[in-house]
């Protein structure tokens, strides 16, 4: 092994010495600018604006990403101001966010990706209590799972949007590991394994190479399973690295989910709607007459404006036999001259049609 030089030594201790200076640079100018942030928190309240605004904080990461020349990467980039904006908010003001919980489940990740670590994180037991909390403005916005790539769609929040008022005002894709864990990380000690369905479906493969014998029980989330685990050591759960953080456990095995590319979509839900972002996503649910070609001419009005249909979905209205409802996201907000003249094409030919929300589109990376 090379060993430092004195005059490596005497360099090494000069650049840091100047990354001291630019930390202190860098301090100085958080704090100016948190300043400024509760300046213009003030100027919000009194005027009953929005503290929270979505569409400037995209603005915020577009222009650096375009400013930034490097080395320091884009990625990189927009988590250290997620945290900086996230931090300010606070300051203006406590931004309290619903999520299906305990701590550390996968929408706690998705909630924490979009808002950072500065918001206030209410956990609730089930999808249906994360939208009863922002309806009654306990919280100002909700996180709830919509689909996995592996798995397909959450049908019971598509179910809630059919009466509930609230609006989609984002989504997130995160990336979806799941990990083995235990109190021992030893493999010989698992008797029983605790997790999600979900997440035990996507580790189908491997668990029947590794553990086929092992009886399993489903419970409501993987950070449920956790904490099972940390009071049982004969117990393992598939959960996130979190979660082992969290309940003290140690990882037997990383990444046993069966494919590689799973991530889940997650929908941020709201009171209010969101304006244009140029990106935009819209979402809607409806209903038609059961009637020969009837799918045929649903779909002839997004056709005919040029509108790419990113997803459709259908489910059984449980209101009468044979009758659905179909949930379609495309490009474009609402707003769009496009978009309105599609809906209220479609509208004619429905029994019931509602736009959940038009939201900036988010990528497989985040939502740059």
């Amino acid at each position: 092994m090379a060993v430092a030089s004195a005059k490596d030594n005497k360099n090494i201790a000069q650049l840091r010495r100047l990354i001291d200076r630019l930390d202190e640079q860098i301090l100085s100018l958080l704090n100016k600018r948190a300043r400024i942030v509760m300046q213009i928190g003030k100027l919000k309240k009194a005027s009953l604006s929005d503290l929270h605004a979505p569409v400037r904080e995209i603005e915020i990461y577009e222009r650096l990403s375009r400013l930034n020349k490097g080395p320091f990467p884009n990625e990189a980039l927009r988590a250290v101001f997620r945290e900086i904006i996230s931090a300010s908010l606070s300051l203006e003001g406590p931004l309290k966010v619903a999520y299906l919980g305990p701590k550390a489940t996968f929408t706690h990740l998705a909630s924490l990706r979009q808002f950072g670590f500065s918001a206030a994180y209410v956990p609730v037991n089930s999808i249906k209590d994360v939208f009863s909390e922002v309806e009654r403005g306990r919280a100002d916005y909700g996180v709830v799972p919509i689909e996995n790539s592996t798995e397909g769609v959450v049908n019971h929040t598509l179910d809630m949007f059919i009466d509930s008022p609230l609006k989609i005002v984002g989504e997130v894709m995160q990336e979806v590991s799941h990990h083995l864990m235990n109190k021992s990380g030893r493999i010989e000690d698992v008797k029983h394994l605790y997790s999600h369905p979900h997440a035990i479906a996507q580790c189908r493969v491997w668990l029947e190479n590794h553990l086929s014998r092992i009886p399993t029980t489903e419970v409501y989330s993987t950070a449920k399973a956790a904490e099972v685990c940390n009071e049982n050591p004969s117990a393992a759960a598939i959960a996130s690295e979190l979660a082992a953080q969290l309940y003290g456990l140690q990882i037997i095995q990383r990444r046993i989910e069966d494919n590689i590319n799973n991530f889940t979509r997650f929908l941020v839900i709201s009171q209010k709607s969101l304006g244009r972002t140029g990106r935009d996503k819209t979402s809607i649910m409806f209903t038609i007459r059961d009637r020969v070609g009837a799918l045929h001419d649903m779909l002839k009005p997004f056709s005919e404006y040029g509108l790419n249909l990113t997803k459709i979905e259908s489910r059984p209205s449980k209101k009468k036999a044979w009758e659905y409802i179909f949930f379609v996201d495309l490009e474009g907000h609402q707003a769009d001259e496009k978009v309105k003249s599609a809906v209220e094409a479609l509208k004619e030919q429905c029994l019931f049609l509602k736009v959940l929300g038009s939201y900036p589109s988010a990528t497989e990376k985040g939502n740059d």
